[in-house]
């Protein structure tokens, strides 16, 4: 369970990007954060791992207090926080299989880490989530020659081989085509439904987020304007959350497309290598 009490950040400027906001996210649950550039989203992902230091207020992961830890305590803690960027962030120099066993650099010596000796059961778990991502036969492959679809299933499974309690995912298809975009937030979701993961996914595009999450938090000026099912968007909270457009013909297209629980949803994701 992750829990955010009066989560507040004021930057040197004066300006609000959190007004104390206060959020529940239980174990399994993937959650999608929606709303206009500026309205905070990406500034909560951060302050969640503290990457963006909070200004007051409370961050709980399973009864620790990420905001009272002290850095080594932090460093400890955001093991159990995977993240998933936007840029991928890998090393394109390295290949697809040092890129996810970065992912376990919190848990090996210096040298170890220097010298990217990792052990067995490391490089066996490696094996088995690029497997499943359907990368495995690309392991000596440098990142660099990569899609950008097979960049980010790179990244999502050098944040799963840290075993996290949380994913954090900071518009992970931003840089995708539809269909990529698809399969990445397909995979997503069904990673965190085999492993009964929390995810907080920060997205801009509404029709994925209703497509696959199952909750919507919507935010604006820092603030949560809507808290619910993605069924609950209508054109008036769509509204709420963006300003005056015409929100038909986005609801038309969710009602078209269905949901991630429909059997087209729910298909394999095999030619997803792209």
């Amino acid at each position: 369970m992750l829990r955010l009490e009066g989560l507040h950040k004021r930057y040197r400027t004066g300006d609000e990007a959190l007004k104390g906001v206060d959020l529940d996210v239980p174990d399994g649950q993937v959650m999608a954060l929606i709303g206009p550039s500026g309205a905070g989203k990406s500034t909560l992902i951060r302050c969640i791992n503290r990457l963006v230091e909070p200004t007051s207020g409370r961050t709980v992961l399973n009864d620790t207090d990420l905001t009272a830890l002290s850095q080594s305590g932090l460093r400890a803690a955001r093991r159990r926080m995977g993240m998933i960027f936007q840029e991928y962030a890998l090393v394109e120099r390295l290949t697809v299989m040092e890129n996810v066993l970065s992912g376990r650099l919190g848990y090996v010596g210096f040298w170890q880490s220097w010298f990217r000796r990792f052990p067995g059961d490391d490089v066996q778990e490696a094996f088995r989530l690029l497997d499943r991502v359907g990368l495995v036969e690309m392991v000596d492959k440098r990142a660099d020659e990569l899609s950008g679809g097979q960049r980010q299933r790179v990244g999502i499974a050098r944040a799963l081989i840290q075993n996290p309690e949380l994913l954090l995912v900071d518009e992970p298809t931003a840089s995708l085509d539809p269909k990529t975009s698809r399969q990445i937030m397909r995979l997503i979701c069904e990673l965190c439904k085999e492993r009964g993961l929390a995810a907080i996914i920060n997205i801009h595009d509404v029709l994925l987020a209703q497509m696959f999450a199952e909750r919507i938090v919507g935010l604006r000026l820092g603030e949560i304007v809507y808290d619910g099912p993605p069924d609950g968007l209508t054109p008036e909270v769509l509204t709420e959350i963006y300003g005056e457009e015409d929100w038909e013909a986005t609801i038309e297209r969710v009602d078209e497309e269905g949901s991630p629980n429909t059997e087209a949803l729910a298909s394999d994701i095999g030619a997803a290598g792209s």
